[in-house]
Protein backbone atom coordinates (compact mmCIF):
# COMPACT_ATOMS: atom_id res chain seq x y z
CA UNK A 1 0.00 0.00 0.00
CA UNK A 2 1.33 3.46 -0.81
CA UNK A 3 0.43 7.00 0.22
CA UNK A 4 -1.64 7.55 -2.92
CA UNK A 5 -4.31 5.13 -1.73
CA UNK A 6 -3.49 1.95 -3.61
CA UNK A 7 -2.96 -1.69 -2.71
CA UNK A 8 -2.12 -4.21 -5.40
CA UNK A 9 0.64 -5.34 -7.74
CA UNK A 10 3.34 -2.80 -8.49
CA UNK A 11 2.84 -3.47 -12.20
CA UNK A 12 -0.29 -4.69 -13.97
CA UNK A 13 0.60 -7.73 -16.06
CA UNK A 14 -0.69 -7.18 -19.64
CA UNK A 15 -1.79 -10.82 -19.64
CA UNK A 16 -4.26 -10.18 -16.82
CA UNK A 17 -7.71 -11.32 -17.95
CA UNK A 18 -9.32 -8.31 -16.33
CA UNK A 19 -7.40 -6.13 -18.77
CA UNK A 20 -7.70 -8.52 -21.73
CA UNK A 21 -11.40 -9.40 -21.46
CA UNK A 22 -12.97 -7.49 -18.59
CA UNK A 23 -12.92 -10.85 -16.81
CA UNK A 24 -13.61 -9.81 -13.25
CA UNK A 25 -15.75 -7.94 -10.76
CA UNK A 26 -15.56 -4.78 -8.71
CA UNK A 27 -17.07 -3.15 -5.63
CA UNK A 28 -17.25 0.59 -4.96
CA UNK A 29 -17.58 1.40 -1.27
CA UNK A 30 -18.12 4.52 0.82
CA UNK A 31 -15.77 5.22 3.74
CA UNK A 32 -17.30 6.99 6.70
CA UNK A 33 -15.13 8.00 9.67
CA UNK A 34 -12.56 5.34 8.89
CA UNK A 35 -15.02 2.49 8.32
CA UNK A 36 -17.24 1.09 5.58
CA UNK A 37 -20.80 0.70 6.90
CA UNK A 38 -21.86 -1.78 4.22
CA UNK A 39 -18.67 -3.82 3.94
CA UNK A 40 -20.35 -7.14 4.75
CA UNK A 41 -22.87 -6.57 1.94
CA UNK A 42 -20.09 -5.79 -0.56
CA UNK A 43 -18.01 -8.81 0.35
CA UNK A 44 -21.03 -11.09 0.24
CA UNK A 45 -21.94 -9.83 -3.24
CA UNK A 46 -18.31 -10.20 -4.35
CA UNK A 47 -18.19 -13.82 -3.17
CA UNK A 48 -21.47 -14.58 -4.94
CA UNK A 49 -20.19 -12.97 -8.14
CA UNK A 50 -16.93 -14.93 -8.00
CA UNK A 51 -18.95 -18.11 -7.57
CA UNK A 52 -21.12 -17.35 -10.60
CA UNK A 53 -18.12 -16.51 -12.78
CA UNK A 54 -16.02 -19.34 -11.28
CA UNK A 55 -13.23 -16.97 -10.29
CA UNK A 56 -10.99 -18.05 -7.43
CA UNK A 57 -11.75 -15.29 -4.88
CA UNK A 58 -9.26 -13.58 -2.57
CA UNK A 59 -9.42 -14.50 1.10
CA UNK A 60 -12.01 -12.43 2.96
CA UNK A 61 -9.72 -11.94 5.96
CA UNK A 62 -7.00 -10.54 3.71
CA UNK A 63 -9.43 -8.21 1.93
CA UNK A 64 -10.80 -6.89 5.21
CA UNK A 65 -7.29 -6.15 6.49
CA UNK A 66 -6.21 -4.33 3.32
CA UNK A 67 -9.44 -2.36 3.05
CA UNK A 68 -9.21 -1.34 6.71
CA UNK A 69 -5.70 0.05 6.14
CA UNK A 70 -6.90 2.23 3.26
CA UNK A 71 -9.99 3.38 5.16
CA UNK A 72 -8.15 4.25 8.38
CA UNK A 73 -8.06 7.96 9.13
CA UNK A 74 -10.41 8.90 6.27
CA UNK A 75 -13.47 10.93 7.28
CA UNK A 76 -15.09 10.47 3.85
CA UNK A 77 -13.57 8.63 0.89
CA UNK A 78 -14.33 6.01 -1.75
CA UNK A 79 -12.63 2.63 -1.95
CA UNK A 80 -12.78 0.54 -5.11
CA UNK A 81 -11.99 -3.16 -4.98
CA UNK A 82 -11.25 -4.91 -8.29
CA UNK A 83 -10.97 -8.70 -8.56
CA UNK A 84 -9.84 -10.36 -11.79
CA UNK A 85 -9.46 -13.97 -12.83
CA UNK A 86 -5.73 -13.34 -12.93
CA UNK A 87 -3.11 -14.01 -15.56
CA UNK A 88 -3.98 -16.20 -18.52
CA UNK A 89 -2.67 -17.02 -21.95
CA UNK A 90 -4.15 -16.01 -25.28
CA UNK A 91 -7.71 -17.21 -25.87
CA UNK A 92 -10.99 -17.07 -24.04
CA UNK A 93 -10.79 -20.37 -22.15
CA UNK A 94 -9.41 -19.68 -18.67
CA UNK A 95 -7.24 -21.86 -16.50
CA UNK A 96 -9.61 -22.98 -13.71
CA UNK A 97 -6.72 -23.27 -11.26
CA UNK A 98 -5.34 -19.77 -11.88
CA UNK A 99 -5.29 -17.64 -8.73
CA UNK A 100 -7.41 -14.51 -8.91
CA UNK A 101 -5.85 -11.10 -8.38
CA UNK A 102 -7.17 -8.04 -6.61
CA UNK A 103 -6.46 -4.32 -6.56
CA UNK A 104 -7.76 -1.81 -4.01
CA UNK A 105 -7.87 1.92 -4.74
CA UNK A 106 -8.85 4.90 -2.58
CA UNK A 107 -10.41 8.01 -4.14
CA UNK A 108 -11.47 11.36 -2.63
CA UNK A 109 -15.10 11.98 -1.74
CA UNK A 110 -17.05 13.78 -4.53
CA UNK A 111 -17.73 17.43 -3.72
CA UNK A 112 -21.18 17.42 -5.35
CA UNK A 113 -22.67 14.58 -3.28
CA UNK A 114 -24.24 16.69 -0.51
CA UNK A 115 -26.02 19.12 -2.87
CA UNK A 116 -27.55 16.36 -4.98
CA UNK A 117 -28.64 14.42 -1.90
CA UNK A 118 -30.58 17.39 -0.51
CA UNK A 119 -31.74 19.23 -3.63
CA UNK A 120 -32.37 16.29 -5.95
CA UNK A 121 -31.19 15.60 -9.48
CA UNK A 122 -32.45 15.73 -13.04
CA UNK A 123 -32.42 12.61 -15.23
CA UNK A 124 -32.36 12.07 -18.96
CA UNK A 125 -33.25 8.88 -20.83
CA UNK A 126 -30.14 7.45 -22.47
CA UNK A 127 -30.13 6.36 -26.10
CA UNK A 128 -27.68 3.54 -25.36
CA UNK A 129 -29.53 0.33 -24.53
CA UNK A 130 -28.49 -2.48 -22.21
CA UNK A 131 -28.16 -5.94 -23.71
CA UNK A 132 -30.23 -8.77 -22.22
CA UNK A 133 -27.99 -11.54 -20.88
CA UNK A 134 -29.23 -13.56 -17.87
CA UNK A 135 -25.76 -15.10 -17.42
CA UNK A 136 -24.37 -11.70 -16.38
CA UNK A 137 -27.50 -10.02 -15.02
CA UNK A 138 -27.12 -8.64 -11.52
CA UNK A 139 -23.31 -8.91 -11.48
CA UNK A 140 -21.05 -5.90 -10.99
CA UNK A 141 -18.64 -7.20 -13.61
CA UNK A 142 -15.85 -5.25 -15.27
CA UNK A 143 -17.57 -4.96 -18.67
CA UNK A 144 -19.02 -1.44 -18.37
CA UNK A 145 -18.86 -0.27 -22.00
CA UNK A 146 -22.63 0.21 -22.17
CA UNK A 147 -22.41 2.60 -19.22
CA UNK A 148 -19.38 4.35 -20.73
CA UNK A 149 -21.27 4.98 -23.98
CA UNK A 150 -24.36 6.14 -22.10
CA UNK A 151 -22.36 8.55 -19.94
CA UNK A 152 -20.79 10.07 -23.06
CA UNK A 153 -24.23 11.16 -24.26
CA UNK A 154 -24.23 14.35 -22.21
CA UNK A 155 -21.51 16.68 -20.97
CA UNK A 156 -23.44 19.43 -19.18
CA UNK A 157 -23.70 18.11 -15.61
CA UNK A 158 -25.54 21.24 -14.54
CA UNK A 159 -28.47 20.18 -16.74
CA UNK A 160 -28.54 16.42 -16.06
CA UNK A 161 -26.79 14.60 -13.25
CA UNK A 162 -27.62 11.00 -14.19
CA UNK A 163 -28.97 9.00 -17.12
CA UNK A 164 -31.74 6.40 -17.06
CA UNK A 165 -30.91 3.25 -19.02
CA UNK A 166 -33.40 0.94 -20.73
CA UNK A 167 -32.74 -2.50 -22.14
CA UNK A 168 -33.15 -3.48 -25.79
CA UNK A 169 -36.81 -4.30 -25.04
CA UNK A 170 -37.38 -0.75 -23.71
CA UNK A 171 -37.75 -1.86 -20.09
CA UNK A 172 -36.44 0.55 -17.47
CA UNK A 173 -33.42 -1.02 -15.75
CA UNK A 174 -31.14 1.42 -13.90
CA UNK A 175 -29.09 4.60 -14.03
CA UNK A 176 -25.61 4.68 -15.52
CA UNK A 177 -24.17 4.36 -11.99
CA UNK A 178 -27.26 3.85 -9.83
CA UNK A 179 -30.25 1.66 -9.18
CA UNK A 180 -33.68 3.12 -9.87
CA UNK A 181 -36.74 3.09 -7.58
CA UNK A 182 -40.16 4.71 -7.85
CA UNK A 183 -42.89 5.30 -5.28
CA UNK A 184 -46.47 4.78 -6.39
CA UNK A 185 -49.58 4.54 -4.21
CA UNK A 186 -47.50 4.06 -1.07
CA UNK A 187 -45.38 1.21 -2.47
CA UNK A 188 -41.82 0.93 -3.72
CA UNK A 189 -41.30 -0.46 -7.20
CA UNK A 190 -37.87 -1.25 -8.61
CA UNK A 191 -36.94 -2.92 -11.91
CA UNK A 192 -36.33 -6.66 -12.01
CA UNK A 193 -32.74 -7.47 -12.98
CA UNK A 194 -33.08 -10.95 -14.44
CA UNK A 195 -31.84 -9.91 -17.89
CA UNK A 196 -29.48 -6.99 -17.25
CA UNK A 197 -28.44 -4.46 -14.67
CA UNK A 198 -26.53 -4.52 -11.39
CA UNK A 199 -28.09 -5.77 -8.15
CA UNK A 200 -26.86 -2.89 -6.02
CA UNK A 201 -25.92 -3.03 -2.36
CA UNK A 202 -27.87 0.15 -1.54
CA UNK A 203 -30.91 -1.18 -3.42
CA UNK A 204 -30.82 -4.23 -1.12
CA UNK A 205 -30.43 -2.05 1.97
CA UNK A 206 -33.34 0.20 0.97
CA UNK A 207 -35.63 -2.75 0.33
CA UNK A 208 -34.68 -4.10 3.78
CA UNK A 209 -35.37 -0.71 5.40
CA UNK A 210 -38.73 -0.44 3.65
CA UNK A 211 -39.73 -3.93 4.78
CA UNK A 212 -38.86 -3.05 8.39
CA UNK A 213 -41.13 -0.02 8.19
CA UNK A 214 -43.99 -1.94 6.64
CA UNK A 215 -43.67 -0.28 3.22
CA UNK A 216 -44.79 -2.64 0.44
CA UNK A 217 -42.01 -3.39 -2.08
CA UNK A 218 -42.23 -4.97 -5.48
CA UNK A 219 -39.46 -6.00 -7.90
CA UNK A 220 -41.16 -5.88 -11.27
CA UNK A 221 -40.88 -4.98 -14.94
CA UNK A 222 -41.11 -1.21 -15.42
CA UNK A 223 -41.51 0.92 -18.54
CA UNK A 224 -41.38 4.68 -19.05
CA UNK A 225 -45.19 5.06 -18.74
CA UNK A 226 -44.91 3.53 -15.25
CA UNK A 227 -42.30 6.11 -14.33
CA UNK A 228 -44.54 8.89 -15.63
CA UNK A 229 -47.21 7.78 -13.13
CA UNK A 230 -44.86 7.71 -10.14
CA UNK A 231 -45.49 9.84 -7.07
CA UNK A 232 -41.78 9.97 -6.19
CA UNK A 233 -38.60 8.82 -7.92
CA UNK A 234 -35.09 8.30 -6.60
CA UNK A 235 -31.79 6.67 -7.54
CA UNK A 236 -29.31 5.05 -5.20
CA UNK A 237 -25.95 3.41 -4.79
CA UNK A 238 -23.72 2.59 -1.85
CA UNK A 239 -21.59 5.73 -2.28
CA UNK A 240 -24.26 8.39 -2.77
CA UNK A 241 -26.98 6.76 -0.70
CA UNK A 242 -30.25 8.15 -2.07
CA UNK A 243 -30.58 10.98 -4.58
CA UNK A 244 -34.17 12.20 -5.09
CA UNK A 245 -35.13 12.74 -8.72
CA UNK A 246 -36.91 16.06 -9.26
CA UNK A 247 -37.17 15.78 -13.06
CA UNK A 248 -36.93 13.17 -15.79
CA UNK A 249 -36.49 15.21 -18.97
CA UNK A 250 -39.66 17.40 -18.77
CA UNK A 251 -41.54 15.37 -16.14
CA UNK A 252 -41.38 16.85 -12.62
CA UNK A 253 -41.41 15.00 -9.30
CA UNK A 254 -41.54 16.24 -5.71
CA UNK A 255 -38.95 15.68 -3.01
CA UNK A 256 -41.45 13.30 -1.47
CA UNK A 257 -41.97 12.08 2.09
CA UNK A 258 -41.20 8.42 1.46
CA UNK A 259 -37.89 9.26 -0.21
CA UNK A 260 -36.95 11.42 2.78
CA UNK A 261 -38.10 8.73 5.21
CA UNK A 262 -35.98 6.05 3.59
CA UNK A 263 -32.98 8.37 3.24
CA UNK A 264 -33.18 9.12 6.97
CA UNK A 265 -33.41 5.40 7.81
CA UNK A 266 -30.36 4.57 5.67
CA UNK A 267 -28.39 7.50 7.11
CA UNK A 268 -29.21 6.46 10.69
CA UNK A 269 -28.13 2.91 10.02
CA UNK A 270 -24.89 4.01 8.32
CA UNK A 271 -24.03 6.41 11.14
CA UNK A 272 -24.61 3.79 13.82
CA UNK A 273 -23.34 0.70 12.07
CA UNK A 274 -20.11 -1.11 12.68
CA UNK A 275 -17.45 -2.00 10.13
CA UNK A 276 -19.13 -4.57 7.85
Amino acid sequence: MNDAGYHGPDLLDPRDRGLQYGDGLFETMAVRDGRIPWLAYHLRRLRAGCSRLRINPPRTVELRREIAKLAAGQSRAIIKLIVTRGIGGRGYRPDPSAPGRHIILRHPWPAHAYVREHEGIRLRVCWTRLAVNPALAGLKHLNRLEQVLARMEWRDDSRYQEGLMLDVQDRVIEGTMTNFIIVRDGSLLTPELTGSGVAGVMREIILEAAARQGIPCRVTALALPDVAQADEVFVCNSVIGIWPVVALTRQRYPLGPMTRQLAAAVEARAAGGRLG
